[in-house]
């Protein structure tokens, strides 16, 4: 393991770019910013808010989840931690960014039927339709439950896929395209959901009602975070807790655990010339770690 950069303000969404460069978004600082080889970093966009997730769209722009922002206490150390957001912040979003200008818009602010909450994460298909989840909001005594929503990227269409769910986090695609991966941080579940098209879900073929199979557990002490694919088709997701990356198997079972150096992992991501370079954000630390993977990442749509 080795360290790319510290001083972040709990990164998240980690993208590898062609030219060898990560991006990432600072969810306490609502920003996103790209980290050279070098560790040097410069800001892209400052996004305000909460910026929580991202992924390139088939435009090459950056779309970003961005949770409307969060509270956060800072421990003997430095270490962040977020805290729920005040009453008073406002809903999410779903932006998207000229990387080449750092000139962005609001896509989208809503579904159907309500505010976002939380946007968390995202993820494209090969249609260039993104999935996204919304985390929910606790707002005092009440807890906002969550959702995940499917949408076109030039901003003509989105739809309330599959709600309620409490906390939904890290979401992905299976290899072939045809599963749809979505981590619960506080049940601390990984689920799947068949697709039978773009945006679709086979609600007959799973386990649980709404068209879920429980994939697998975290154990005592650990949460569920975002995640990404490798080429195995396992489902590799930031456990923060105990603090671990958490392997899954593709066909479902216990997990194998990677112990990170901070209490608050967050993402990964894969990147290197051969997709076999592991970037994990360290959330209170304010780092990015790097590992090399036993075999490459899955490939990205865009």
């Amino acid at each position: 393991m080795r360290f790319l950069t510290d001083g972040l303000m709990l990164p998240e969404g980690p993208i590898a770019l062609a030219d060898g460069s990560l991006m990432v978004v600072e969810v306490l600082g609502g920003r996103l910013t790209r980290i050279a080889p070098d560790g040097a970093r410069s800001v892209v966009a400052e996004l305000g808010g909460g910026p929580n997730g991202a992924a390139i769209g088939p435009d090459g722009r950056c779309y970003v989840c961005n949770n409307g922002g969060l509270d956060h206490i800072e421990l003997e150390g430095g270490a962040l931690v977020p805290q729920e957001a005040p009453i008073d912040t406002p809903p999410g979003s779903i932006q998207v960014v000229d990387l080449a200008t750092g000139a962005f818009e609001m896509l989208y602010a809503h579904g159907e039927a309500t505010p976002f909450w939380g946007p968390n994460d995202i993820v494209f298909d090969r249609d260039g339709g993104f999935w996204f989840t919304d985390f929910g909001r606790d707002r005092g005594r009440v807890r906002m439950r969550g959702a995940v929503y499917y949408a076109r990227a030039d901003g003509s269409g989105i739809r309330e896929v599959i709600a309620p769910i409490d906390a939904p986090n890290g979401i992905g695609l299976s290899p072939d395209g045809r599963t749809l991966y979505v981590a619960t941080t506080y049940e601390a579940h990984l689920l799947s959901f068949r697709l039978s098209a773009p945006g679709v879900v086979d609600r007959s073929a799973g386990q649980m009602p709404g068209g879920a199979t429980i994939v697998g557990r975290a154990g005592a002490g650990q949460y569920l975070d975002s995640l990404a694919i490798d080429r195995q088709g396992r489902i590799c997701v930031a456990s923060p807790g105990i603090g671990a990356i958490l392997v899954f198997p593709a066909g479902g079972g216990a997990p194998m655990a990677i112990d990170m150096p901070d209490f608050l992992t967050t993402n990964i991501c894969f990147g290197g010339a051969d997709l076999t370079t592991a970037y994990v954000t360290l959330g209170s630390s304010g780092r990015v770690a790097m590992l090399d993977w036993d075999t490459p990442g899955l490939p990205l749509a865009f």
